[in-house]
């Protein structure tokens, strides 16, 4: 597994690393899903040290977890223990017996693009109906069960999670967290 651990603006020792390598192997021995990499960043917010871990699982889910502390060891801690807390809530379904991935999961990559909001809602009606595009940029589209997209979207704590279903070869399906707290599945494949 690859571990890459950084600082914005702030300088990571040697010991720290270690630590936080150390921390990050224990906490995932225990738990099936075979991770792939791990990003770890530290940074500083005033007189508080925050610490942002990612870990990519080689079936695709990518584990985030972050935490705010005044030590700089007890926020990676922290963010380790919330990641450790999530593998464990997960367990089960990573560890789905009835279907072990032989392959990683596959990444389609389609363009994405952030549109400009109108700056005054009082304004008069616009001439044109067409957003103005900020940026473009290339995003990457998992292709996972609808079990394994909610699952991913639960970890990464996401309300929403664009993905191409597995079952079905064509068009993607989104999953979001309605208001009633159920979760929703758009499969424009199926009609009543």
């Amino acid at each position: 597994m690859r571990t890459q651990i950084s600082g914005k603006q702030i300088d990571i020792g040697e010991a720290l690393q270690a630590h936080v390598q150390f921390q990050i192997e224990a906490a995932i021995a225990k738990y099936p899903g075979r991770p792939t990499d791990a990003l770890v960043v530290f940074s500083r917010d005033g007189s508080t040290f925050n610490c942002e871990t990612v870990l990519h699982l080689s079936t695709g889910l990518t584990v985030q977890a972050s935490a705010k502390e005044h030590d700089i060891y007890a926020a990676a801690d922290a963010a380790v223990t919330k990641m450790e807390k999530q593998l464990r809530r997960y367990k089960r379904r990573l560890k789905d017996h009835h279907r072990e991935r032989a392959q990683p999961v596959e990444l389609s990559g389609v363009a994405s693009y952030i549109l400009a909001a109108s700056e005054d809602e009082e304004a008069e009606e616009p001439e044109t109906l067409q957003p103005i595009i900020v940026a473009e940029m290339e995003t990457r589209i998992p292709s996972l069960s609808v079990g394994e997209a909610v699952m991913q979207m639960e970890l990464a704590g996401a309300p929403v999670l664009v993905f191409r279903n597995e079952k079905q070869d064509q068009g993607v399906n989104v999953v979001y967290r309605r208001d009633d707290g159920n979760i929703g599945w758009i499969d424009p494949n199926s009609t009543r």
